[in-house]
């Protein structure tokens, strides 16, 4: 009977994994299998699977779900047959052969996000990723009514990123209880005040909030938008203790992490969000964390931290993709954007420049006007910078997007599309034509330019662009352009009808041979994209 059963169970895997015998390219390939252990099967039993395609070899660690189930998911990044074995200490776990077929991916399967051309992204199927996303912190944490809410806002908008922590956050405007957790609970006490104080088995996970968070990521993924998720963050303040576990808390934490989401296509790792404030984490911590996430990610998502304001990380260590920056300063200037990207040569993101809203707090009282014109400073400067909203008009129950999601309340966020249609439109990313002097013009190499006025207002504009073009071809005398006039706030874009044709260089600029004016319309933040034309 015994043979029977074992025959019985074997056969019952085969046929769970026969049902994937074929995955897109980028998706998930997922092996189940199942044991009973009497011990700890979140720290005493080890999973792990090799999957090889002719050359390339990947080692990818499964995980404990709970209900005596063992997963294991990897994400094919070729097409073609790939062959697998499992690894494990325990009999049931061990030396599980089988292969699948990875296809190629759909249209809307764009692949995994990764660094492009030294400052810029590009997904792996080859398209460009203009990485314009917005905040909303703890919304995965609210009811359910608001998730569902977030994941229609969201949908309506042209965001294509958006942060968010797997904790939950404790915090002035974010006082829910989350219904989830993610350890187990081993007791709850009472302090000298009758406080109850929650206490966790830190070597016991709770699979059903990592579940629930693997839920709504897929949803995000299927909206096109990526899940910057903050591993830790300093918003608990002794409510619940996630922002103070010992180090071995913390890197078993990574591990699961990293091996529950590591192949889901839209994940990027941040750290923190303002780590400089999660006082039981010295710098080396950090640094021992991040590279704990990148060893267990065999795929190697982007990867950063994110400071408080003005307070820059390491961002130079190979571990680091990208600059995450809090910091409003260098897109309020002309020319400062660009200062990050030419100290770290790395895209740089100002993941929180403030926020539209209307809070006592400066920095959560932008207007919609304001909030855009930052966002188009950071791109004509070669850099990016992420929307955010702060509307209060109740109490802390109001849902305020960038803490809890719900409904988009302001103005900005549809300006955020029309830009994103416009650099896509594009394709190719900008980056300043001329860095150190010309601090309006950006381009994207192909003989497109974009320049923009910003706050600036004026009826003409003598038709003129820098000889330099970054890295690439200078413009020449009679190079022939059209112009069109992109109003920014109006989501509107007006063809000049003139041709523009260039004389000789003149002080590192070339104009119009005859000196031709563009007409504007006497407004602010209006930008023009200038195009060559060829015959």
């Amino acid at each position: 009977m015994k043979y029977f059963l074992t025959f019985v169970f074997s056969c019952l895997i085969l046929v769970k994994l026969l049902a994937q015998h074929t995955v897109e390219q980028w998706n998930r390939f997922e092996i189940t299998l199942s044991h009973r252990s009497k011990a700890n099967a979140f720290t005493d039993v080890h999973f792990k699977a090799t999957f090889t395609h002719k050359d390339t070899s990947y080692t990818v660690t499964g995980f404990y779900d709970g209900n005596d189930t063992f997963r294991l998911r990897f994400m094919p990044t070729k097409t073609g047959v790939w062959q697998f074995v499992t690894q494990s200490n325990i009999a049931e776990l061990n030396q599980k052969h089988g292969s699948f077929t990875c296809i190629d991916a759909t249209a809307s399967n764009k692949g995994m996000v990764k660094v492009s051309d030294g400052y810029a992204f590009r997904y792996a199927n080859g398209q460009p990723f203009f990485p314009l996303g917005t905040t909303s912190y703890a919304w995965v944490h609210m009811d359910e009514a608001i998730q569902e809410q977030t994941l229609q806002t969201l949908q309506q908008t042209g965001f294509n990123k958006l942060r968010m922590g797997v904790f939950p956050k404790n915090y002035d405007l974010v006082k829910e209880e989350p219904s989830l957790f993610p350890y187990e609970l081993k007791e709850v006490k009472k302090d000298a005040k009758g406080k109850e104080i929650k206490v966790w088995d830190y070597t016991k996970f709770n699979p059903a909030f990592f579940q629930h968070l693997e839920q709504r990521i897929e949803q995000l993924q299927k909206l096109g938008i990526e899940a910057d998720l903050i591993i830790f963050h300093p918003y608990d303040k002794g409510r619940w203790g996630f922002d103070a576990m010992p180090m071995e808390a913390n890197l078993r934490y990574v591990a699961y992490l990293t091996a529950r989401l590591s192949a889901f296509r839209n994940i990027w790792w941040s750290l923190a969000n303002e780590y400089d404030y999660v006082l039981s984490k010295s710098e080396a911590d950090w640094h021992t964390l991040i590279k704990a996430v990148v060893q267990n990610d065999p795929y190697r998502h982007l990867c950063s931290i994110h400071g408080s304001t003005a307070h820059y990380f390491d961002y130079w260590i190979p571990e680091i993709t990208h600059v995450s920056a809090q910091d409003e300063a260098p897109v309020m200037h002309w020319g400062a954007a660009s200062i990050a990207r030419n100290i770290y040569h790395k895209p740089v993101i100002y993941d929180e420049v403030g926020y539209e809203g209307n809070l006592k707090q400066r920095w959560g009282r932008y207007s919609g006007e304001e909030m855009n014109y930052l966002i188009w400073m950071g791109i004509i400067g070669g850099t990016y910078v992420t929307h955010g909203e702060a509307y209060l008009f109740k109490d802390q129950r109001d849902t305020i997007f960038w803490a809890k999601g719900g409904a988009l309340k302001g103005t900005s966020w549809k300006r955020v599309g029309f830009l994103r249609k416009i650099l896509e439109e594009l394709n190719a990313p900008v980056e300043p034509a001329d860095i150190s002097r010309d601090y309006q013009t950006a381009t994207n190499g192909k003989g497109v330019y974009l320049i923009y006025l910003g706050k600036a207002m004026a009826n003409k504009w003598l038709f003129n662009l820098p000889h330099k073009n970054a890295s690439f071809p200078r413009p020449t005398k009679g190079n022939r352009y059209k112009v069109e006039i992109i109003d920014t706030w109006e989501m509107s874009i007006a063809s000049v009808p003139a041709t523009f044709e260039l004389a000789d260089v003149h002080d590192y600029r070339l104009y119009d041979k005859d000196l031709k004016y563009v007409r504007l319309p006497l407004k602010p933040y209006l930008a023009l994209r200038i195009t060559e034309i060829h015959e």
